[in-house]
């Protein structure tokens, strides 16, 4: 797994939930250091366990818990050029979600060697939306959930979503968008560098 996930995700645990936290979690999995270097490599088995230990220790599901952090990396001011680098791909919601295609592809031209899941998108009829979600490790279906939950937010959309399972290496979701101006929404100037 690309460091740059790993230590998003630790920023996630550290910014909710303490630095204390963090350290215990560490002392719980020992995994030889106390930070991940975002431009180092890690095995996905000790992404996972990050994973579940953060969950066991704080009583939440491994699926919450991920979606709390999809979640994060849209609302906190921290992780901001993640919310542009996905504004970035329309003006309002439906454009947007026509751009998640295109997401590995903008996320690799950042940094080569990302390994971010693939994602298709079929609109089965008017507002009415699938995502497939491809990738090895399990959980990035839930994370885009949550991402997607605070993006609509952000553009102001009413929208209904559901994580529809996995099967093999592809999750699903479904998006059913109500209505896409359902408030105002948060302020975006894809020109300007603060949003």
């Amino acid at each position: 797994m690309h460091g740059l996930i790993d230590r998003s995700l630790e920023s996630f645990l550290r910014g909710t939930y303490g630095d204390e936290f963090w350290m215990d979690l560490i002392r719980e999995i020992d995994p030889g250091f106390d930070s991940f270097e975002p431009m180092f490599r890690y095995d996905a088995v000790l992404t996972q366990t990050v994973v579940n230990q953060a969950a066991e220790l704080l009583g939440k599901t491994r699926d919450n818990l991920l979606e709390d952090f999809g979640t994060y990396l849209i609302v906190d001011t921290r992780s901001e050029r993640v919310r542009r680098l996905l504004r970035f791909g329309g003006v309002n919601f439906t454009e947007f979600l026509h751009s998640l295609e295109d997401l590995p592809g903008r996320a690799r031209l950042a940094v080569p060697d990302m390994d971010m899941p693939e994602i298709e998108v079929d609109e089965l009829s008017e507002g009415a939306y699938v995502l497939s979600i491809c990738h090895p490790e399990p959980g990035f279906g839930h994370v885009i959930l949550g991402a997607l939950r605070a993006l609509a937010d952000d553009y102001g959309a009413l929208v209904l979503l559901d994580y529809n399972g996995r099967s093999g290496q592809t999750e699903t979701l479904s998006v059913d968008l109500l209505d896409m101006s359902y408030t105002e929404g948060r302020s975006f100037d894809l020109a300007a560098g603060t949003g």
